[in-house]
């Protein structure tokens, strides 16, 4: 996109719809209305439960599915090929890089087309990555890979290129709608093609689909406990279900069935059956109006391990449901253990589904009557309950905008938010634990390797608790905390880089991301506990960052150090010097007034403050390449500079303030005219980026989104900064 070397209203869309016509110089209606959009289209929506089983083609710790056919059919004969089949959800048309290895030949079917197909170059090195892009229509996509078997190799491996940002893979076929991975076949001929469709049932295809969903015939006739989790005979398991009386009073209803092993029934934590050790039972209760949970506890014996139950009322079965609207599959008692007796479980805190269970083998969840299945959280709301960088930024603009505004709502909202991730995080240490690949509800603090996956969320999570009652933060702001001072990769000085990351392309570089990355937590754990080696860490990064980042004839900082050629990019990325501006404002906030590094990094502020002025435009904007006026108008960047020179005036960091706070109503007006229109939507905000060190790069491929959460907490902010000056230079006055 190259236009006018200045910006000017209508660059995004008709200026008639720009938001400065009806918020003229307030900005309590802008933020209002930007807020009020944000959470309307991104509604509070629960987490997901599913099925998941865990044998055949997983998802990897490299977030693609490894399909080890090797492995799987060992006593497969060479020229004998097995069929895979998945779906993939996008919510657009697309072109989407996947990357693919190949241990043998392999074809890869998207939609019935020929996607890509090895050759020899690929199969000899079945360690190289093969990027490939790919065409996906909007909706869900058909995937079938067909490997072929030869001496040096079978199998493959798929998925995103993009570190930890991967591709789920849905199970195709009726049968298992909901759940997680791949259908596929026994080894067969390689003449034989399946190309089967979304949607069918495995039995209308005709094959027999792996991996199976009942279990064996020698299994299957063991009893429920015995099946799966072995012959424990002297240890205790407990099932759960749930059944709705849909009646206005309660209802009588008979419990029958048979059991083996010392035998407890529980009708919503109320002991209704008592039996040991072998035998039938008949049993009549009532049922209350609504959800009636039913949970049966049996400490297997030398007679089994095991139970049925039915529940009839009126000569009716009533159906029981899973106690979670379980996605995947049709079962509806999920089962936990095996425990010790001695130590029986509270079975209230056991129907909390956020928790983990402390079984004699060590940490547990739920699992299904299946073989090796497992009952799984995913959260696929993309804006709600996430935890990434750009949504730390924009969560943390929704608090203090709800703040500014006095809105209850909003702030509520925020901490909804941040609980859930807060919520989530013990299960997703052991689903990282038990599954070995990417857990679906925090698949970037389950396995941090760089200050992104951290440090942006952490601060905010840490400045949520400053303002509302959020339960659990301390844990994971102990172990963001141990990750940024012990094992964040540093240069001898203590400078931070990126080193030994999922995302090669990032390795071995320093970019100036990463001091909003990490210097805005440090500085709220420094808060949060006392302890002065955080803050210290804080100031030390801009110390560093400024020796290998700065460009002083520019008084602006590059993008990137690239360690491999040992220099900087020298490209003044906005977004970069906003987050570098912004961070320091974070950092000079709390620093103490004798602390050894203070007037030197205010001196810093000072001098980095007035090259970014320097090169604000005519309306009042700056632009994607900091020193490229026909880059195109850069709203984060842009809001970010009216934060820091905002709070630079108010106290008291800047000096000769009348220019700069011009400078901050002039970009707050051009962000209303030119980037933020009537609906609240806003434009112009730089996607995230990989580096260059050509501005061409950041000009012509980094282009700018609609609504992208790396613009618009940050708009909010810029937005209460606004609000801040105007109250400051009143009381002045």
């Amino acid at each position: 996109m190259n236009k006018a070397s200045t910006s000017s209203a209508g660059y995004y869309f008709d200026e008639n719809k720009c938001m400065a016509r009806i918020a003229t110089d307030r900005p309590e209606t802008t933020l209002s209305i930007i807020v009020n959009r944000y959470t309307e289209l991104n509604p509070r929506a629960p987490v997901d439960f599913r099925a998941f089983c865990f044998r055949g083609i997983l998802c990897a710790s490299d977030y693609r599915y490894l399909a080890d056919f090797g492995a799987l059919f060992p006593d497969a004969q060479n020229e004998q090929c097995v069929t895979a089949w998945s779906m993939m959800w996008v919510p657009d048309d697309s072109e989407l890089m996947f990357d693919i290895n190949c241990f043998g030949p392999i074809r890869v079917m998207v939609n019935g087309d020929q996607a890509w197909r090895s050759n020899i170059f690929s199969e000899r090195y079945p360690d190289k990555r093969n990027r490939v892009t790919i065409a996906l229509k909007k909706g869900w996509n058909s995937f079938v890979v067909i490997a072929k078997k030869t001496r040096g190799g079978f199998g493959w491996i798929l998925g995103s290129w993009l570190g930890k940002h991967p591709y789920v893979f849905m199970m195709p076929s009726a049968d298992r709608q909901g759940q997680e991975g791949w259908l596929y076949t026994d080894p067969h001929g390689s003449d034989f093609e399946i190309l089967p469709t979304i949607g069918q049932t495995e039995s209308e295809t005709g094959i027999d689909w792996n991996p199976h969903m009942n279990w064996s015939a020698e299994l299957e006739i063991k009893d429920r406990f015995t099946r799966i989790y072995g012959s424990y005979y002297d240890k205790l398991a407990i099932a759960w279900t749930v059944v709705d009386n849909h009646e206005t009073e309660p209802v009588e209803v008979t419990l029958k069935g048979h059991f083996k092993g010392k035998t407890r029934i529980l009708l919503n934590n109320d002991t209704v059956v008592e039996m040991e050790p072998l035998g039938s039972f008949s049993e009549k209760t009532h049922i209350q109006p609504g959800r009636n949970d039913i949970m049966v506890c049996v400490t297997g014996n030398t007679d089994g391990w095991g139970f049925d139950l039915d529940i009839e009322t009126n000569g009716k079965f009533l159906q029981t449901e899973s106690p979670c609207a379980m996605k995947g599959s049709s079962q509806t008692w999920l089962h936990a253990g095996p425990f010790d007796p001695a130590k029986d479980p509270e079975t209230a805190s056991l129907r909390d589904l956020f928790k983990i269970h402390h079984t004699i083998s060590g940490p547990g969840y739920w699992r299904l009557d299946a073989p090796d299945t497992y009952l799984r959280i995913y959260n696929d709301n993309p804006l709600f309950g996430r935890w990434n960088y750009p949504l730390g930024v924009t969560v943390y603009g929704l608090l203090h905008a709800g703040l500014s505004l006095q809105s209850q709502d909003v702030v509520d909202y925020v901490r909804d938010h941040v609980q859930v991730c807060c919520t989530t995080y013990p299960y997703s240490k052991w689903d990282r634990s038990q599954f070995g690949g990417p857990t679906h509800v925090h698949r970037l603090l389950s396995s941090i390797d760089s200050l992104d996956d951290c440090g942006s969320f952490g601060s905010c999570m840490l400045e949520v608790a400053k303002h509302t009652e959020l339960n659990g933060y301390t844990d994971i702001a102990h172990f963001v905390a141990d990750y940024v001072s012990n094992k964040q990769d540093r240069f001898p000085d203590g400078t931070f880089y990126r080193r030994d990351m999922m995302h090669a392309f990032h390795e071995n570089t320093m970019w100036a991301d990463d001091l909003y990355m990490s210097v805005p937590f440090l500085c709220r754990y420094y808060q949060l506990t006392g302890d002065i080696r955080y803050i210290n860490d804080a100031a030390r990064q801009f110390l560093g960052f400024r020796k290998r980042l700065y460009i002083p004839e520019q008084k602006v900082m590059s993008h990137v150090f690239d360690l491999r050629r040992n220099m900087a990019t020298g490209v003044p990325w906005g977004r970069g010097n906003g987050w570098t501006i912004f961070s320091l404002s974070e950092l000079l906030a709390v620093l103490p007034e004798d602390h050894v590094h203070r007037q030197e990094l205010l001196e810093f502020f000072r001098e980095i403050c007035s090259g970014i002025l320097n090169l604000q435009d005519e309306q009042g904007m700056w632009h994607q390449v900091l020193t490229h006026p026909d880059a195109y108008p850069e709203t984060s960047c842009t809001a970010m500079f009216i934060y820091g020179f905002s709070r630079g005036i108010r106290f008291g960091w800047l000096e000769q303030t009348d220019t700069y706070i011009q400078a901050v109503f002039k970009a707050w007006t051009a962000l209303n005219r030119i980037s933020i229109d009537q609906d609240g939507n806003i434009y112009g905000v730089c996607r995230g980026s990989e580096f260059s060190f050509t501005p061409d790069y950041y000009k012509n491929e980094l282009l700018p989104r609609l609504n992208d959460t790396h613009g618009i907490g940050i708009v909010l902010l810029a937005g209460v900064e606004v609000i801040q000056l105007k109250r400051h230079l009143e009381q002045k006055r």
